[in-house]
């Protein structure tokens, strides 16, 4: 059987972010034809100081590749060492206002829009969903958070609970991180870097959340899950069998693995049906 991501079409562009143009790339799946009326809009895991385009790289290939009713755009956004807290996030936000705007160049009817994004990128993808409805728009069909960081406080007990032998360096690197990307402390309290802390969680689209057994993430992860579902917002919440890493930084290749794709491609084809339905 023929590997659906060797049947996807990539080109790189720039979109407009909240100050200056942003790398990005733009995934096709299936034969050339009719513009997708679903767009995947992506973001990128790597702590909000590191990461970059390639590391969704074969995951959103193998996405785009069996998911043909939609096109994908991965994006990048300005990283804390450059500038902290909000640009990552007003970045995400105006990503999203130009994909609307420029629905031609990327071969979209405008008809879905889909926000998600890995550890760092769901984070970002979770307060897109905040920020489009507070600012009246762009209208999101739904929100896929995977393994997203959503504590700065670090207080939940799957994080507090790891080892501490040098094996397990996740906790301290996620307070480093942290701290460049809110190094004012006031911040960390703002619904904008940490969701899980919001108190208005109404009127957000439905929620695909996905964690993973061993990892450090998947109690805040499930708990943001709740507190949408207890705030009427259809949420659909797994944790994924653990996957073994050759580095534990690795979070894309967790992603990458069969169960994650699966569960994307159901949620993003639930909405799909939801559509014509209606």
């Amino acid at each position: 059987m023929m590997d659906a991501s060797c049947q996807v079409q990539v080109r790189a562009l720039d979109v407009q972010g909240e100050q200056n143009p942003l790398p990005a790339r733009l995934y096709t799946g299936g034969e050339p034809g009719p513009k997708r009326d679903g767009l995947f809009v992506f973001f990128h895991g790597g702590g909000f100081v590191d990461g970059s385009l390639e590391g969704p790289d074969v995951f959103l290939r193998h996405l785009a590749g069996c998911l043909t009713s939609h096109v994908v755009l991965s994006s990048s956004y300005t990283l804390a060492a450059e500038r902290p807290f909000p640009a990552a996030v007003e970045d995400a936000h105006a990503v999203l206002q130009w994909a609307r705007k420029n629905k031609a160049r990327l071969g979209w009817t405008g008809k879905r829009m889909v926000v998600g994004g890995i550890e760092a990128g769901a984070n970002l993808a979770a307060v897109c969903a905040l920020m489009a409805r507070d600012r009246g728009g762009p209208p999101l069909a739904g929100q896929v958070l995977v393994m997203p960081m959503l504590d700065p406080g670090l207080s939940t007990c799957s994080m507090r609970a790891l080892p501490t032998d040098a094996n397990y360096g996740v906790a301290d690197a996620c307070a480093a991180r942290y701290r460049d990307y809110l190094p004012n402390a006031a911040d960390r309290a703002h619904p904008y870097a940490s969701p899980l802390q919001s108190s208005r969680l109404k009127n957000l689209p439905p929620a695909l959340i996905l964690s993973a057994e061993d990892d450090p993430l998947r109690d805040e992860a499930e708990q943001y899950g709740e507190k949408l579902c207890t705030c009427g917002v259809p949420t659909t919440v797994r944790r994924l069998a653990p996957a073994p890493l050759q580095d534990e930084s690795a979070r894309n290749d967790c992603a990458c693995k069969a169960a994650a794709l699966t569960e994307i491609r159901s949620f993003l084809s639930a909405l799909e049906a939801q559509a014509t339905a209606a």
